[in-house]
């Protein structure tokens, strides 16, 4: 409808950017008091978020519970400036736009641990429940200086679930719904010692959904006409398992050691427009990551870190029960942090990182290990009502040599409540091992990909809440795609440029918890001066949540215009969703909450000729001691 179509525009253009935004979204809000939590992501140290200069969104603990999300796509869809698309139901490929940038321009950390596949560049979010989330960080914009590869559109940073300093105690969930789907999780937490020295978490899931029919026969049919092919029309389920495991331990006063464990395993069945209608496609995937680190005060003015690392990307496809293609790639990487405090309100910033990345495939690649090492530091500092934030980054491939990013953010304070913001900043994208490797593909000769952006902001705090507007420009070039004056090997041949306004609120309004987000966008593909495929020049969510007799009733709509998907190309038509959701404590330790999703079972597409969720509704019964 052209309602839909139009909502995020008419949010912006009817003056709520004056009115409405904030640093923090999910489906249901944080109390005011809780909206400036300390976030590490956007300068690589500790800050309060609202001293962040790079827009930045925190999900918390509480608000992942409220929202009754299965999986990270679900948690990442409510988030200013993203737009997440799957191709089916849970557990398949899940891609991230977020302002405009690609998914292999988005760099996803689990407990500061890189897990993307090396062949592709993509991280399995899909395969990532929100049962192992403590919370998330996500930073929007341009900030390779501080992460190096892949952080052109922004960082979303997961952790995990960590102890606490109270006695061990357990948590359970059971949920059941829409699809047959079926979720459980358990969990054990706490404090070894009495003094809360050693702090542990163990945390355990299980996912299964039968789910539907990935792909819109008709619509399969049209994106391959060959008579007696087509996509199976059974459904497509998903399973998946989960754990994670957390140990530290406070040495003394100023230093402490730990180790992270975290390990999803999926099995989805997927559609193939391509193969035959009684074919059965499946995919097993796992990410693992495992990390250890010592951290402390080496002077009063003077704190490290290190931190030694594994991720892994494992994915093994089967066509009809037979083998069909496997790729295991493993990031073994070593990370050394100083931070200087020079005085209250500045401080000096050094690092470096060693990376090895190896690929073993049933593919023959023309190289399979590469080196990374990389140098950065940076500098945090406010003068009065001026805040300034410098960033530089050097990486060197030992395939394709080295690349240089920059970040530059400014903050003027007008008055307590009112502060400007800007910044300009370089970043760089590595080729994967496909672009530079693949049979038949792969080019050896590639350059890095390369962005410039530029934003400027302005953040209003009150006791309502707190309202942030971000204008933004991107500019990419020697975008790596498939070069048809060269046999069609990856090559250095686009050119990009995102635009947009940002506006984001979160906040209480007559005791509701109000969210809200807006983006109006251009994201264009200078070769034919056409939208980038699957994003929207306009979208937007609105969410409201208020405790009513002791139940937390929650409303969620997203809305968004048409996209473009495919070479042809074919027009995505834009769509409005509402959920619904409520909870209910029980008692101290027991709970009990529902959700309806797609509550009038709008058909729409994320990308062209596959299905969505219809109307869906879930409950869940839990446990956990206070």
């Amino acid at each position: 409808m052209r309602l839909h179509a139009n909502a995020a525009a008419l949010f912006a253009l009817a003056g709520l950017p004056a009115l409405f935004a904030g640093v923090a979204n999910a489906q249901t809000a944080e109390p005011v008091a809780a909206l400036d939590p300390t976030v590490v992501t956007a300068s690589r140290t500790a800050q309060k978020l609202s001293d962040t200069l790079a827009s930045t969104t925190v999900i918390s603990h509480r608000q992942i519970q409220d929202s009754q999300a299965a999986d990270l796509p679900e948690l990442l869809r409510s988030v200013a400036g993203i737009e997440m698309v799957q191709t089916g139901g849970p557990g398949s490929q899940a891609s991230i736009f977020m302002r405009g940038a690609n998914s292999s321009q988005v760099l996803v950390l689990i407990d500061g641990v890189p897990v993307s596949s090396a062949t592709t560049g993509l991280t399995e979010i899909d395969q990532i429940p929100a049962s192992q989330i403590d919370h998330i960080e996500i930073v929007r914009g341009n900030v390779s200086a501080l992460y190096g590869s892949q952080a052109i559109g922004g960082v979303i940073q997961i952790f995990t679930k960590h102890g606490g300093y109270h006695r061990p105690r357990a948590s359970a969930e059971l949920s059941y719904g829409s699809y047959d789907t079926r979720r459980a999780q358990i969990g054990l937490s706490g404090a070894l010692d009495k003094a809360g020295k050693t702090q542990f978490s163990l945390n355990a899931s299980t996912y299964k959904t039968r789910g539907f029919s990935a792909i819109d026969p008709a619509q399969g049919a049209i994106v391959n006409p060959a008579p007696g092919q087509g996509a199976n029309p059974n459904d497509n389920g998903y399973e998946n398992r989960s754990f994670s495991a957390q140990l530290s331990h406070r040495l003394n006063a100023d230093w402490e050691v730990g180790a992270n464990w975290f390990q999803t395993d999926g099995t989805v069945s997927f559609d193939n427009a391509y193969g035959l209608p009684t074919d059965i496609n499946e995919t097993d995937t796992r990410v693992r990551l495992l990390s250890a680190y010592a951290k402390g005060h080496l002077t009063k003015w003077w704190s490290t870190r290190a931190t030694v690392s594994q991720g892994n990307d494992d994915n093994a496809s089967y066509l009809n029960a037979q083998a069909n293609g496997d790729f295991h790639t493993r990031t073994r990487q070593f990370d050394w942090q100083n931070d200087f405090a020079l005085s209250a309100n500045q401080s000096l910033q050094a690092g470096y990182e060693h990376q090895n990345q190896d690929v073993s495939a049933s593919t023959a690649y023309a190289a399979t290990t590469r080196r990374v090492d990389s140098v950065f530091a940076g500098y945090l500092g406010k003068f009065g009502r001026n805040q300034l934030q410098l960033n530089v980054r050097r990486d060197v491939y030992s395939d394709f040599g080295g690349a240089n990013s920059y970040y530059a953010g400014y903050g003027f304070s007008l008055t307590p409540q009112w502060k400007l913001l800007a910044s300009l900043s370089d970043a760089f994208r590595a080729p994967t091992f496909n672009e530079l490797y693949y049979p038949g593909y792969g080019n050896a000769n590639l350059l890095p990909e390369r962005a410039h952006s530029l934003e400027f902001g302005v953040q209003h705090s009150s006791a309502l809440g707190t309202v942030r507007v971000n204008v933004f420009r991107t500019r990419y070039s020697d975008l790596i795609n498939a070069d048809a004056q060269n046999g069609y090997l990856a090559g250095n041949i686009d050119s990009a440029e995102v635009k947009g306004v940002e506006t984001i609120y979160m906040g209480n309004l007559a005791g509701v918890d109000v969210n809200l987000n807006a983006t109006l966008q251009s994201p264009v593909d200078n070769a034919n001066d056409t939208l980038l495929p699957r994003r929207a020049r306009r979208f937007a969510r609105v969410s409201l949540a208020r405790k009513i007799g002791g139940v937390r009733w929650g409303a969620e709509w997203l809305v968004s215009s048409r996209r473009l998907d495919g070479a042809t190309p074919y027009t995505l038509g834009g769509y409005g969703i509402v959920n619904l959701s409520a909870r209910y404590d029980i008692n101290k330790s027991w709970y009990v909450a529902a959700r309806l999703d797609n509550v009038f079972n709008k058909a729409y597409e994320l990308a062209y000729s596959y299905n969505t969720t219809g109307r869906a509704a879930y409950v869940t019964l839990g446990w956990h001691p206070r």
